[in-house]
């Protein structure tokens, strides 16, 4: 059998990779390429269809599908390309994104699995030469070279910045803030960042290529194939959030960026701006040179499946690569989702079979657009399951149309207008999934139309606000050669050059609205804020970390001087939670980093304080099954669990082994098995409120008022969850259960000769803190009668009759504090 033909085209940016793919596809009677970008797929599909027929080429993306009956040249997103078909030529771009820790499992999948009948071709960085050649196939490199020079000019101030540049940031708000500075010491700048639609996109680098302006504010979203006249390429920070960490850029993805500086023939530079650190010597000259270490790792997921049931699926998606160059990505967003809707089948109407769960897992894949509230996307994928998993099998027009006109506004801000756009691009997407919409065509082109006219609208928006000669009083603060005074009162009100713009609550800048200022005069004037405002935050966090004078209260959230600071979320177990921090954005991430940990280590020490038996419990080195079996159902029910439930573990115990747990705090009771150091009010508090959290329900339950042992409350309807915090219940009445074991020694203690009665004494009131009455109500409940003799309350037991299966005979049941004499309560 021979081996499959690969050409491994390599190099650094422009150099004529993707050009190159392209014309060797079209000298095949069929192929395909797949992109990282929708908008390089788009912009490869126009190319392409002027030079041959429109019916014979195919764009294939998440939100777009064009696929003429005929069409024999595919243009693809990677994530979108067809695997099944038997086609000539077969090219994937940025080969090297494997080494991506979000999207690089898709591009390994195409890397090891797919390839063309005579051809297949992988374009991108010689980093990954060495893993490619690591196949064992049929492999020709190609090293092309960079068509121009590359140099490093150093820093230079924005204002004397060059003409044809483009000026990279990290997050949307330094896009913002260079862009108005840019505005107003150059006249204006294009807008290029990832969130923005590809119609967008497209529009504001035309407003760059036309010459309309001379400068270009971009995030790293110009580092894959986006072509412009550029001479100059400026870093303001090498530093990015990866969506895990802060971290620096490596060499490889600053020369991805750089290189867009000079295209084809005309020579580039690079260099940096602002505050961004120096680029050292050693690095310049390997940027300059195009020499970058080598790729070691590619990530992997398994993509071949199992859908027989839900626990094969799961199994088959965390099996483990079997290269020792592979390693298995982390739980990505599709499978944090797939194992959120496993948890609870029955609720979400999920059948364990392979045609529900083949859905579901689609579903889940359903690309988070909007990126700002993980519940808003799962409340997203639940609804389009529940239609398709329903009995019409597709989602109506009904509720397509809702979902777009909520979204059909054409007024509001860049971010509002970006937003609107995010959410149209779901629909789009859910769209174009064969047979998941109602009247399908109608809707594709709804929503191709909606994006378009929000894309115009954003367009305009950008051009409106960084282009006009609209002047930004509340901005100036940003321009290089002033300084505007800034002040922090007393009471925590921020002042810039006498006027009042908002106070500080917590490690929070709260703006004052009341000026009336557009969102991103807003994010300007934060950034005039910041030289004073982020070194009081940075000084309060520090405070926080030393006097540790911080508090969990029942609403999940960490306060500190009445402010919320960070928030509970659900962690891996219910004693691991994981936090949110409630801090603003000025922060630097170092300083959000070291609060961050600050608070984990302080929730982790209160826990292993306040619930150290059930940290001992959890933690049990014990090889005696019997033993792990209770513990771990201890540990599962926190701490308290009815002794009926575990009566098969409990049966197995010999002393010895029920030692070895008296001894880590569990208590046998008649009832109950429990840690009776867990009743104490801090340890009920802590630990009902971690169970919360974990499995995000009872929101609005609270544990009893402490100090009391006895309650008389008809309106309390969850049982389960007052077992929890401690309560047996006898209908309406609850008794705390360490109390209820007391109670039964003394009752044990009282009746000595079998049969006799036992009277009431007051020891027996003033342990439970009830009224005779009430007393008189609950042991009644307990199968006793009661009867008043001589001005005294007496009671004996006498349980229900039982009817046996043969309805003859009648058993009573054994008298359950007989047992208790025989019991050690130590």
């Amino acid at each position: 059998m021979s081996k499959n033909k690969i050409t491994a085209v390599l190099g650094p940016t422009n150099t004529g990779k993707t050009y190159l793919a392209i014309e060797t596809m079209l000298s095949f009677d069929s192929g395909m390429i797949g992109f990282p970008l929708r908008l390089l797929a788009r912009e490869v599909y126009d190319k392409i269809i002027k030079k041959i027929s429109i019916d014979r080429v195919a764009l294939i993306t998440g939100e777009e599908k064009i696929i003429p009956t005929n069409a024999k040249y595919f243009l693809c997103t990677v994530e979108s390309m067809p695997i099944n078909k038997n086609l000539d030529f077969v090219g994937i771009d940025e080969i090297q994104m494997c080494a991506d820790h979000e999207r690089g499992h898709i591009f390994t999948d195409r890397l090891l699995n797919l390839r063309g009948q005579k051809l297949t071709m992988l374009m991108g960085s010689n980093t990954i030469k060495n893993i490619i050649d690591k196949l064992d196939e049929d492999t020709e490199f190609i090293n092309r070279e960079r068509l121009s020079k590359l140099s490093y000019v150093g820093h230079k101030k924005i204002s004397r910045i060059n003409r044809k540049t483009a000026i990279i940031a990290f997050s949307t708000e330094e896009v913002y803030a260079i862009a108005e500075l840019v505005r107003r010491q150059k006249g204006g700048a294009a807008i290029v960042m990832g969130s923005l639609s590809p119609k967008t996109r497209n529009a504001q680098v035309q407003l760059y290529q036309s010459g309309d302006v001379d400068f270009l504010v971009a995030t790293d979203a110009i580092g894959m194939g986006i072509n412009m006249d550029l001479e100059n390429v400026f870093f303001s920070n090498l530093k990015k959030f990866d969506g895990r960490k802060l971290r620096r850029l490596n060499m490889s993805e600053i020369a991805q960026i750089a290189g867009r500086a000079g295209r084809y023939l005309n020579d580039g530079n690079f260099g940096i701006t602002g505050d961004c650190k120096e680029i050292s010597a050693d690095e310049v000259e390997l940027l300059e040179n195009h020499k970058f270490e080598e790729i070691q790792m590619l990530f992997w997921r398994n993509s071949n499946l199992n859908f027989n049931n839900a626990l094969s699926l799961i199994k088959s998606l965390e099996e483990k690569p079997n290269r020792n160059w592979l390693r298995k990505i982390h739980e990505c967003g599709d499978e944090k989702l797939l194992k959120y809707f496993l948890k609870d089948m029955e609720s979400h109407n999920i059948k364990n079979n392979q045609e529900t769960l083949e859905l579901l897992w689609e579903c889940c894949q359903i690309p988070d657009f909007v990126k700002k509230t993980y519940g808003n996307h799962l409340e997203v994928v639940s609804k389009v399951f529940s239609f398709l998993n329903g009995q019409e099998c597709k989602i109506s027009s009904d509720y397509m149309r809702l979902q777009l006109v909520k979204l059909d506004k054409l007024e509001g801000n860049v971010d509002s207008l970006s937003n609107r756009i995010a959410n149209v691009r779901t629909w789009s997407y859910v769209s174009n999934k064969i047979n998941w919409v109602e009247n399908q065509s109608y809707w594709i082109e709804k929503t191709k139309l909606l994006e378009d006219r929000l894309s115009d609208r954003l367009h305009e928006e950008l051009t409106k606000t960084f282009i006009d000669k609209r002047a930004s009083v509340l901005a100036r603060g940003l321009k290089q050669d002033m300084e505007f005074k800034t002040e922090i009162m007393e009471d925590d009100k921020v002042i810039i050059d006498d006027q009042f713009i908002g106070n500080l609550k917590g490690l929070r800048f709260e703006m004052d609205l009341k000026t009336g200022a557009l969102d991103n005069d807003i994010k300007s004037l934060k950034k005039t804020a910041r030289q004073t405002v982020g070194p009081e935050l940075k000084k309060r966090i520090q405070s926080i970390i030393d006097t540790k004078l911080i508090e969990i209260k029942n609403d999940f959230k960490i306060y500190w001087k009445n402010f919320s600071i960070a928030k509970l979320i659900p962690g891996k177990d219910y004693l691991s939670p994981d936090i949110f921090l409630i801090v603003d954005d000025i922060l630097e991430n170092e300083d959000k980093q070291k609060l961050s940990e600050f608070i984990e280590k302080w929730i982790k020490e209160k826990i292993n304080l306040v619930l150290k038996s059930l940290i001992d419990l959890k933690d049990l080195k014990e090889s005696n099954s019997s033993i792990k079996a209770l513990a771990y159902q201890l540990y599962e029910n926190n701490g308290v669990i009815k002794r009926e439930v575990v009566a098969d573990y409990l049966k197995k115990l010999g002393q010895d082994e029920r030692k070895i747990l008296r001894d880590l705090g569990v208590k046998f009771g008649r009832y109950h098995v429990f840690l009776f150091r867990l009743l104490k009010p801090e340890a009920v508090s802590l630990r009902t409120l971690l169970w919360k959290n974990f499995n995000q329900i009872n929101f609005n339950l609270t544990p009893p008022t402490f100090g009391l042992n006895f309650l008389d409350n008809k309106n309390i309807k969850n049982k389960n969850f007052m077992l929890l915090c401690g309560f047996e219940s006898f209908d309406n009445y609850f008794v705390r259960i360490d109390i209820l074991e007391r109670l039964f020694v003394q009752i044990i203690n009282s009746d000595s000769e079998k049969g006799k009665e036992i009277k009431l004494i007051p020891e027996m009131l003033n342990l439970l803190g009830c009224s005779k009455e009430n007393f008189k109500k609950l042991i009644e409940k307990m199968n006793y009668k009661t009867l008043e003799k001589d001005n005294n309350i007496y009671f004996k037991y006498s349980p229900k009759k039982q009817i046996k299966k043969t309805f003859k005979k009648t058993t009573p049941l054994n008298n359950p504090f007989k047992i208790l004499k025989n019991l050690n309560f130590n």
